[in-house]
């Protein structure tokens, strides 16, 4: 088996953005007299999209909002979001993304995001760290209804890299997604792809037991020692971290 493409979540992965996606959820909720707990962002939200997250919340606070509502919500957050993004002079971007984007590149692999956050915020993300080249396809989360641990932002994925790329043929078991959130590893699992997972969010421990492979660094991801492992097996065991 051949390792033919790397899909990227976002929050978290490229961008160290949680704490501010935690403070603006907690503003909507505000602004709706109501309250988060302590940990319930971490609970509910961390690797799902703001739909699936402000639904859960106010759900659990008996509100039953339209779907018109929500949307109005989330667009409320991504205006905020947008407003925060353009007092930060330089965004925080992971250590090692762009010599990890080097290693893809220079594979000729395509790239793709596969994200719960809104277009719109991944593109300005992009835009503003000068990546918007590298990500040929992006699958977020006003896109799609089903928020991961659900698959299909992943299988979305590899419909749009074959449409761009109609000679990959691409299937999912050649996929290698990067992710870092249990929601995200299970998302891509499911899809029946490959998942290095990242300490960014959750400890080296947790990546470890969920995804096939475990980094704490993305800087720590050995491109080439993953091709030789997809190479060689099919697909290899999520016991198999390295």
């Amino acid at each position: 088996m051949t390792l033919k493409a790397v899909l990227f979540d976002f929050n978290g992965v490229i961008i160290n953005d949680e704490p501010l996606h935690e403070k603006l959820i907690e503003k909507i909720l505000i602004e709706e007299n109501l309250r988060i707990k302590p940990g319930e962002y971490r609970e509910i939200c961390l690797g799902r999209s703001d739909r699936a997250c402000l639904n859960e919340l106010l759900t659990r606070r008996g509100r039953i909002v339209t779907d018109e509502y929500l949307m109005g919500l989330i667009a409320r957050k991504s205006r905020a979001y947008h407003r925060e993004l353009e007092s930060i002079e330089k965004l925080p971007i992971y250590p090692g993304l762009t010599d990890l984007i080097f290693q893809i590149r220079a594979a000729q692999l395509p790239m793709s995001i596969v994200s719960g956050a809104v277009r719109s915020e991944i593109e300005l993300v992009l835009q503003r760290a000068q990546l918007s080249l590298y990500f040929t396809v992006i699958v977020a989360g006003d896109e799609i209804k089903a928020s991961k641990p659900a698959p299909d932002g992943y299988l979305l994925a590899v419909e749009r890299l074959n449409q761009q790329y109609p000679s990959l043929t691409l299937q999912p078991k050649e996929c290698l997604v990067i992710e870092d959130t249990p929601a995200g590893i299970q998302a891509a699992k499911r899809a029946g792809m490959q998942v290095v997972g990242v300490a960014n969010t959750y400890p080296f421990h947790m990546m470890q037991r969920q995804a096939n492979w475990a980094v704490d660094y993305l800087s720590e991801l050995e491109l080439d020692r993953v091709r030789e492992i997809f190479a060689r097996t099919e697909p290899v065991s999520a016991e198999c971290n390295g």
